[in-house]
This record gives C-alpha cells, sequence and structure tokens, in this order.
C-alpha cells in the first residue's frame, strides 16, 4: 500500500501529515508510525499526524510521537496543521479544530506561512527544586541556566526525564536562558527522546514560567529563540490564571511523496 504524505516543519519541528478525511489509513499501529519517522529508514520526523473529519469542527489532528505512541498536545505540530488545512483548501484564515487535549482556535496568515495557535489555559504552576514543571497541553519542566549554547542538552535532559518523579509518564525538559528581549530555550522532548530543533508547548511553557518568576502581570509578549528559528508567545497573566495564550510562528510546507508501507 502506497501512502501519500506531507512533510512540514515549524522553526525546524518537522512533521509527517496525512490527509485521512477518507479513513483510508489505519494507523492504530506503532511500528508503522514509528517506521515512518525513522530518519534512516523512513520519511523522518519528530512525529506524524493524521488530519480527519470531526462533526463540529474543520477537522481533528491526530497526533503521534516519532516512537509510534500517541501523544500529548502538539503546539507545532498543531501549528503545522493548521497551514495543511489552508493548504488542502479546507480552511481560509481562521479555523476551529479538535485535538487531544482538546478544541483549539487558530488563525494563519494569506500567505500560509505564519500561523497563531490558541492554547489550553493554564492555572497551576508547581516548582521542583528551582525548577518549574506545568502542563500547557503538555507536561513541562523548565529550568534556568547559564551557558545554554554550549549544556548538554540531551544528558540533562534525559536523566530528568527519567528520574524517579518521572519516568513512568515521562516529561519534556526546558532549559531556559535570558537573550535579548525574551529568552533562548532548548529542549529534550519525551517520545523523541532526543532534543528538538524546537518544542511549542515547551516555549509556550517556558513563557508562562518566566513570567511568573519575574512577578510579571497583565498583557504579556514573550519572543523565544530556539535552534530552528523564532517563535513568540503572548497571553494575559492576573498572577493565578493564564488565559487567551498564544503560540505564533512559521509553519512551512518542505515537501510531499509517497510511501510504501
Amino acid at each position: 500500500m502506497k501512502i501519500h504524505f506531507y512533510k512540514y516543519q515549524g522553526a525546524g519541528n518537522d512533521f509527517i501529515l496525512i490527509d485521512n478525511r477518507k479513513n483510508v489509513v489505519d494507523h492504530h499501529h506503532p511500528a508503522l508510525i514509528a517506521k515512518l519517522c525513522d530518519r534512516r529508514f523512513g520519511v523522518g520526523g519528530d512525529g506524524a499526524m493524521f488530519l480527519q473529519n470531526r462533526e463540529g469542527y474543520d477537522f481533528e489532528m491526530v497526533y503521534y510521537n516519532a516512537d509510534g505512541q500517541p501523544s500529548s498536545m502538539c503546539g507545532n505540530g498543531g501549528r503545522c496543521i493548521v497551514a495543511f488545512a489552508k493548504f488542502l483548501g479546507i480552511i481560509d484564515i481562521e479555523t476551529n479544530f479538535l485535538a487531544v487535549d482538546g478544541p483549539h482556535y487558530a488563525k494563519i496568515s494569506a500567505e500560509g506561512d505564519w500561523v497563531s495557535l490558541q492554547m489550553i489555559d493554564v492555572d497551576t504552576v508547581n516548582a521542583d527544586g528551582d525548577a518549574y514543571v506545568l502542563n500547557t497541553g503538555s507536561p513541562h519542566y523548565v529550568k534556568l541556566v547559564d551557558g545554554l549554547k554550549e549544556k548538554d542538552v540531551y544528558s540533562e535532559g534525559h536523566a530528568i526525564r527519567n528520574n524517579d518523579t518521572y519516568r513512568a509518564k515521562g516529561i519534556n525538559v526546558n532549559f531556559v536562558e535570558p537573550a535579548d528581549a525574551g529568552y533562548f530555550v532548548r529542549t529534550f522532548e519525551r517520545g523523541v527522546e532526543d532534543e528538538t530543533y524546537a518544542c511549542g508547548t515547551g516555549v509556550t511553557a517556558v513563557a508562562l514560567a518566566m513570567a511568573k518568576h519575574q512577578h510579571q502581570t497583565g498583557h504579556i509578549t514573550t519572543p523565544i529563540k530556539v535552534l530552528g528559528g523564532d517563535l513568540n508567545i503572548r497571553f494575559d497573566y492576573d498572577g493565578e490564571k493564564y488565559t487567551d495564550i498564544f503560540l505564533e510562528g512559521p509553519a512551512v510546507k518542505v515537501f510531499e511523496g509517497e510511501v510504501e508501507v
């Protein structure tokens, strides 16, 4: 069987996208997803997404990590699937779609390469020593560090993700350092089990955690630089709850093709 696929990237976070509105592909096979995402023996990607019909929404986003397992929300994946939906002619410049963590609103530029994705509200930020732990659709650990450019993110991130506290369910580990008007962030992602060029829910978690750390309130805009480029997070924070959270950045079609499975 041949599957037609599309490859998209958002700030270097890359994904395999498949139009599955006719339910041609039975994607409940971890080995199949893992093979597609393999960078040597498959297409290669940080994850795979299936765009499907869902009553009451423009579409449904079904997301799998590169290890083939169903995943929690992926922010950059969400932005890329919005660009994909525009490419397919499903939406124009606004959309309401369903993801694993619930409904999402998004707006895309007329050119189709810049997406603002509304994330879930957040009302709980916990402490783990000097780090912050919160869920922005996926669970995240956020730690301020010095010398981030030289840090061994794989080794340190792997150790935190697999410690006694987080081993069972896993956690995404974000290291952050102030840079220019915002922050520089590097992330070790569970499911990928490696550092990625960007993590949408991760940079969102960083922006929220840093607002708490800096005792900021009101309407806040936080630019963040990742290995794959630049992202922006804007939100409202009243000192207790974060609302109207938007993750903004590029979403670009790289190529399309067919793969035999």
